[in-house]
């Protein structure tokens, strides 16, 4: 989709996309490593009082964001909208983790914890601020007093290249391929599409070609939605291709944005907005 925005996605459209995604995600995704990531945001995070070893993971997909936090000791819940996504990480984690189906935008209360993240760009599938506070509030209510909210965002840089290009991942003697629609000109706050399809292979038989659609948010939209449900944020990020974190967020430059947000303030923290 070129411009801003006209239309909207079905309510459904990420349950869909990941549904169908589930079987070639960790195949297509197989370069991501969260451990360098880890090593480098987890001081930062301890700045900021992160203390504690319970975490909330918002769309955990297959698992391979949360299981460098249990090989850490940390105690995990996991949640995503797909079940197909749940089944993956279950048979990776077994009775290590608890992973639940859930909806971001409707998110239970799953207890009290030191750290609520949702990573790998799983917000911007949300189509507006409405559902944007709707999910923000929801890993707000499970944040534990001084616990920490940390969310990645794609950049305007990601639609302009990612989205508005061809990638294609050999796998299992077929190819994995992303088309994205996007134009290297794309608006801030706009919608951008994606299509997802294999080409022969075990998985063409196990994936359905399916469309991703997210949506930009620039960092004052993003800033007013935590200010709007009681969050205060403490600090703003750029994230490179390789996953370095600079300050500060430059969208013509960074990939994604990361936020580092809390229910209140902490007595000695370095805000670094």
């Amino acid at each position: 989709m070129h411009g801003q925005e006209t239309t909207q996605p079905p309510r459904d459209a990420a349950l869909r996309a990941y549904e169908a995604f589930a079987p070639a995600y960790d195949a297509f995704t197989v370069e991501l490593d969260y451990e360098p990531w880890l090593v480098e945001v987890l001081p930062r995070l301890e700045r900021y009082g992160l203390s504690g070893k319970h975490l909330l993971d918002v769309g955990c997909g297959t698992g391979e964001s949360l299981i460098p936090m249990l090989d850490r000791g940390w105690h995990v819940v996991g949640c995503d909208i797909a079940p197909a996504m749940v089944e993956i990480a279950r048979k990776k984690v077994g009775e290590r983790a608890r992973l639940k189906v859930a909806d971001m935008r409707e998110l239970p209360t799953f207890g009290v914890f030191d750290l609520v993240w949702s990573l790998n760009d799983s917000v911007n599938y949300l189509v507006d601020r409405v559902e944007l506070e709707a999910a923000l509030a929801g890993m707000r209510t499970n944040l534990g007093d001084g616990g920490l909210l940390v969310f990645d965002l794609n950049t305007l840089l990601a639609y302009r290249t990612f989205f508005a290009e061809r990638h294609v991942v050999e796998h299992a003697g077929g190819r994995l391929i992303w088309t994205g629609t996007a134009s290297s000109e794309q608006p801030p706050g706009s919608i951008c599409e994606a299509t997802f399809e294999v080409e022969g292979g075990l998985a063409a038989r196990q994936v359905e070609p399916h469309v991703h659609r997210q949506r930009h948010f620039p960092e004052a939209e993003v800033l007013a939605a935590l200010e709007k449900v009681g969050l205060r944020c403490l600090g703003v990020f750029g994230q490179d291709i390789d996953g370095a974190l600079e300050q500060p967020l430059d969208e013509s430059r960074h990939v994604k944005a990361l936020y580092v947000a809390g229910r209140q303030t902490r007595i000695g923290a370095d805000t670094e907005t």
